[in-house]
């Protein structure tokens, strides 16, 4: 059976438009890009499940006033732990995952790193296992979008 050239020219290039979006849409997985405007993430990369850093952090957030200063802030927890990503608690994809790593350059086998998001997707603040969350959340209440509540 012969198709006419135009049904077959505008059955590839809509074939080829679908392919295109689907492609942008695996490529982009970045969570983050969920959190814009609405919450402010704090990413936290660890090489291994007994680093320092993840320790000071997960102690801290079953802290009742740590986590209600987390939620008073409308903040979020991501990490990525042995290269495994979760945004609290719940594990990210691996797609997700590598996206988070790649959009803020960071390596899952170290160093240890602490990254505090604003709600505009920027990096405001960055630190290693000797992160203060008490500076943490001082920093939180500079921003225009908290002081203007």
């Amino acid at each position: 059976m012969k198709f006419p050239f135009f049904v077959l020219k505008l059955s590839v290039t809509v074939g080829l438009g679908v392919a295109a979006l689907l492609a942008a849409a695996a490529v982009d997985r970045n969570p983050l890009k969920a959190e814009h405007w609405k919450t402010r993430p704090v990413v936290v990369v660890v090489p291994d499940k007994d680093d320092p850093l993840l320790a000071r952090i997960n102690t801290a957030i079953e802290e009742t006033a740590t986590r209600e200063a987390f939620i008073d802030r409308e903040m979020v927890l991501y990490t990525v732990v042995e290269g495994q990503g979760t945004r609290d608690k719940r594990a990210l994809a691996p797609d997700q995952t590598k996206a988070l790593l790649k959009v803020l350059k960071l390596d899952p086998a170290g160093p240890a790193t602490f990254l505090l998001i604003g709600k505009d997707g920027g990096v405001k603040m960055v630190a290693g296992a000797d992160v203060d969350l008490k500076a943490v959340f001082a920093e939180v209440d500079r921003m225009p979008m908290r002081s203007a509540r």
